[in-house]
């Protein structure tokens, strides 16, 4: 047996006067999560696939100087499987079962209701009035239509004014529109992917019927394999359903139909690896994407946050006050570059400091600008989001609208 570790969600952890980390599923495909103390974290990046038992033995030998008994070996590899994260039969056959009964469920059911939202829409609608009465002084109308938003994809909790500010600014064109594009980051996705689904969406307000003309035309571009290799992620990804939520309750509930749309990582775009721009797949839904919105009234809608600094991201030291006024003027920037309809410049600003303050909105933003080719916008509000107990860290969220 020579086992390889699942892409998995680590997290450093203090446990009983123990260090080490947890691990955790991003599928749900089991609701266990695994505590590995610190002596045995050197293991886990040696499974790679290609180490027996031994193998894995020898290597923390030679890289730490320890030696971890097989037996130690054993229990934690049965862990490991019995909770779906190495790479192997019982994975694939799990993951099987899963996609397959996601897709012929009547609907993509709640994954974040009861615990970020009500599951009840009168609930809903009772939280939501209470942002919408922390909103303050909004834009001045715009004279053209609204054509895309803008907004954050964190928990309504840390960004509920953020959220109710870009949706009472957008409540006309919420209604007005026939079709919603909706972009979201896929936090579990691989380089470059642009993950489709056929199936609705359901929020407390009802289900939204997924676009299948519009999916269909994506998938001609992209390839069936490929636009629906990582499709499970929409089970569970929090991105898009948060939007929807907010998108269902401007329009007083009213259906509409919804192209859901989940982007991967541009890691490799923005460490100068390959660029964006050239990118032919990309390309070609771009431009499936414009013919959409041109067909019918349509809204372009990115569930997306900015920044996440701080150390609850890897980063040495707590912010201070300068270091938050210095994230303003760099999320500044890129708001600016969004208000615009510009693609090139909201990348760019990204790609030369190497995203170093992880935006992780970047892919379905930049697809909406590219899809959007210029405008004229206004923002409608901006946060720093606590991300740890001490408010050392913080994520960065903004609502934009762009006629």
């Amino acid at each position: 047996m020579k086992p390889k570790l699942r892409y998995v969600r680590v997290h450093r952890i203090h446990q009983d006067g123990y260090n080490g980390v947890v691990l955790e599923d991003p599928l749900r495909l089991s609701p266990s999560q695994i505590f590995v103390p610190e002596g045995l974290i050197p293991v886990l990046p040696l499974m790679d696939g290609t180490r027996d038992i031994r193998g894995l033995q020898v290597g923390v030998q030679l890289r730490y100087g320890y030696w971890i008994p097989e037996q130690t070996m054993r229990e934690l590899l049965q862990a490991l499987d019995q909770a779906l994260m190495l790479e192997n039969d019982r994975f694939q056959t799990a993951r099987q079962e899963a996609l397959d009964a996601y897709r012929h469920a009547p609907y993509r059911p709640m994954a974040h209701a009861g615990a970020v939202y009500p599951e009840r829409a009168s609930d809903v609608a009772r939280v939501f009035a209470q942002y919408e009465a922390q909103v303050g002084h909004l834009p001045a109308r715009m004279d053209a239509p609204i054509r895309a938003v803008i907004g954050p994809h964190i928990d309504y909790e840390r960004g509920g004014p953020v959220y109710a500010g870009l949706w009472q600014y957008a409540a006309d064109a919420a209604r007005a529109a026939e079709r919603v594009i909706v972009l979201g980051t896929d936090h579990n996705g691989d380089f470059g992917t642009v993950t489709l689904t056929r199936q609705n969406y359901a929020t407390p307000f009802g289900v939204l019927p997924t676009a299948q003309g519009v999916v269909d035309t994506l998938v001609d571009v992209i390839g069936e394999e490929e636009a629906f290799r990582e499709e499970l992620h929409h089970r569970s990804e929090h991105s898009i359903e948060l939007a929807l939520v907010w998108l269902h309750y401007a329009r007083g509930g009213q259906p509409v139909e919804v192209v859901p749309i989940l982007m991967g990582s541009f890691a490799h775009f923005s460490s100068g690896q390959a660029r964006p721009e050239q990118d032919t797949r990309l390309n070609a839904v771009v431009e499936v994407l414009k013919e959409a919105m041109a067909e019918k009234p349509t809204l372009l809608l990115a569930g997306a946050d900015l920044a996440h600094v701080g150390p609850a991201f890897g980063d040495p030291s707590p912010l201070s006050d300068m270091d938050r006024q210095a994230l303003r003027r760099s999320d500044e920037a890129l708001i600016q570059a969004m208000i615009h309809g510009d693609a090139q410049r909201f990348f760019e600003a990204i790609a030369a400091v190497e995203d170093r303050n992880r935006i992780c909105g970047l892919p379905p933003i930049y697809l909406l600008l590219r899809v959007l080719d210029g405008g004229q916008g206004v923002i409608t509000g901006y946060d720093q989001c606590p991300a740890d107990e001490q408010n050392g860290s913080v994520v960065s969220i903004c609502g934009v609208a762009v006629a």
